[in-house]
C-alpha cells in the first residue's frame, strides 16, 4: 500500500475554482495540526457592562454544566476557570470530525473598580453565565453637594 504524501500537490479543487487552491493548503495545515489547538486567549466571550453600582459580566459557555465552572474576584480582577471534558467514545467508534473544543480554560478580566467579593452573585441558565460584580462603597460614586457663598 502507498502512503498518501502529507500535502497534496493537486486535487480537483484547483480545476474547479481559483482559490481551489487555498482550500486545500487550509485542509493540509488542518490534519497537521489537528488535536493541538488550544482555546484563544479571548476564550470564552465575555460582555461586560458597567454603571455607577457595579458591573455585570454575561459570559458564554454552551456545553458547561455549572459544576465546571469557577469564578473568583480579588480587588478589581475577575477570574474564570473551567474545563470541558471530550464526551467517552464508545468502543469502535473512531471521531469522523472533531471542532468542539474540550479541556481546560483559565480567563482574567480587569475591572475598571474593585468589587465587593462577599456580594458577587453568579447564574448559569441555557449555557450563559450572568455575573453580578457590586463595587465596593469607597468605589462607589458619591454625590458631591454644591453650595453657594
Amino acid at each position: 500500500m502507498f502512503a498518501r504524501p502529507f500535502f497534496s500537490s493537486a486535487s480537483p479543487h484547483t480545476l474547479q475554482s481559483p482559490f481551489g487552491g487555498l482550500q486545500q493548503l487550509r485542509q493540509d495545515f488542518d490534519r497537521l495540526f489537528e488535536g493541538v489547538w488550544q482555546p484563544a486567549e479571548d476564550y470564552p466571550s465575555v460582555n461586560l457592562w458597567n454603571n455607577g453600582e457595579g458591573a455585570l459580566a454575561v459570559v458564554e459557555l454552551p456545553g458547561f454544566a455549572p459544576g465546571d465552572i469557577e469564578v473568583s474576584v480579588v480587588q478589581n480582577v475577575l477570574t474564570l476557570r473551567g474545563e470541558r471534558q471530550a464526551p467517552a467514545s464508545k468502543e469502535g467508534e473512531v471521531y469522523h470530525r472533531r471542532e468542539r473544543w474540550q479541556g481546560k480554560f483559565t480567563r482574567s478580566l480587569a475591572l475598571p473598580f474593585e468589587v465587593e467579593g462577599a456580594k458577587v452573585e453568579a447564574r448559569f441558565k441555557n449555557g450563559v453565565l450572568s455575573i453580578a460584580l457590586p463595587r465596593t462603597e469607597a468605589q462607589r460614586p458619591q454625590k458631591i453637594a454644591i453650595h453657594t457663598n
